[in-house]
């Protein structure tokens, strides 16, 4: 349930407050806020599958695929923050979570 919670609050960041995450998008991507938009609808129903027994092994599929599709945004980070420890840190510590929350997500898919 805590998979749902993340991905559920956090697309609600991005429906309300994209600017939050607009910079994150790599330029050649495209527009930055139609991704924002579009991930953030793409988290808000991969939480709801995640929290419905019925497609919660579903929910874990699509968590895990949305969470890798993050990763060329995570990279795009180091990309555009300010060269200091502190940015620098963050976004270091940034992109491996990312590890335990597929991981969690494939044990849902899993079943387990």
């Amino acid at each position: 349930m805590g998979l749902a919670a993340l991905l559920g609050g956090s697309g609600v960041i991005h429906m309300v407050r994209p600017r939050t995450y607009e910079w994150l998008v790599p330029p050649e991507l495209g527009s930055a806020r139609a991704w924002v938009a579009a991930t953030g609808v793409a988290e808000i129903g991969t939480a709801a599958l995640l929290s419905a027994p019925a497609t919660r092994r579903a929910g874990g599929w699509a968590a895990a695929g949305l969470l890798l599709a993050f990763v060329p945004a995570h990279l795009h980070t180091f990309r555009v923050i300010p060269k200091r420890p502190l940015p620098l840190a963050v976004a270091a510590v940034r992109l491996p979570l990312q590890v335990p929350l597929v991981t969690a997500a494939l044990r849902v898919a899993r079943g387990r």
